[in-house]
C-alpha cells in the first residue's frame, strides 16, 4: 500500500478568507488548479473548490464579485497525515463526498491531496506490481 507523502501538493495557493469568489476562481483558472486553501491571519481555516463555486455561487445566482470565499468554502475538510495510504484517503473522500483532503503533520498544515493525485499514486503502484509479476513469471 502506497503512502501519499510523495503526492502531497505542498505548494498550494493560500488566499485570505475575504477574497471574492471571482478572484479565487480567476486565480484557479490561471494556475490550472481546482482548489485554494483559505486562511485567516496566516491560519488555515478551509478550502474553496470549483465545486463550491458552482454549488454555492453559480447555482444560487449569487454575484461572484460580492460573495466572499469564507461564506461558501468548506471548513470541515477531512484531514490525513502524510503517511496515510492512498486507499484510506479514497475511502475518506467517499465518506465525505469530497475530492480534496487537507494533509497535516501532527498540527502543522503541509498541503493537500486531490482525487487525481491519489489515482496517479494507485496507478503507479499497480504498474509496479505488474512489472514485478511479469519479471517473476518470465525469469
Amino acid at each position: 500500500m502506497a503512502m501519499i507523502s510523495q503526492k502531497v501538493e505542498r505548494h498550494v495557493v493560500l488566499l485570505d478568507e475575504n477574497m471574492s469568489a471571482r478572484e479565487a476562481a480567476t486565480l484557479m483558472v490561471e494556475k490550472h488548479i481546482g482548489s485554494v486553501v483559505v486562511s485567516r491571519a496566516s491560519q488555515v481555516i478551509g478550502l474553496f473548490t470549483e465545486r463550491d463555486l458552482t454549488n454555492h455561487v453559480i447555482r444560487g445566482r449569487r454575484d461572484p464579485d460580492q460573495v466572499k470565499i469564507k461564506d461558501v468554502m468548506r471548513t470541515m475538510v477531512p484531514r490525513v497525515a502524510p503517511d496515510e495510504t492512498g486507499e484510506k484517503c479514497i475511502e475518506l473522500m467517499k465518506q465525505h463526498q469530497c475530492r480534496h483532503l487537507m494533509v497535516y503533520d501532527k498540527d502543522v498544515f503541509v498541503g493537500i491531496i486531490s482525487l487525481r493525485d491519489l489515482l496517479v499514486l494507485l496507478l503507479e503502484e499497480k504498474e509496479e506490481l505488474i512489472r514485478q509479476l511479469t519479471k517473476y513469471v518470465t525469469s
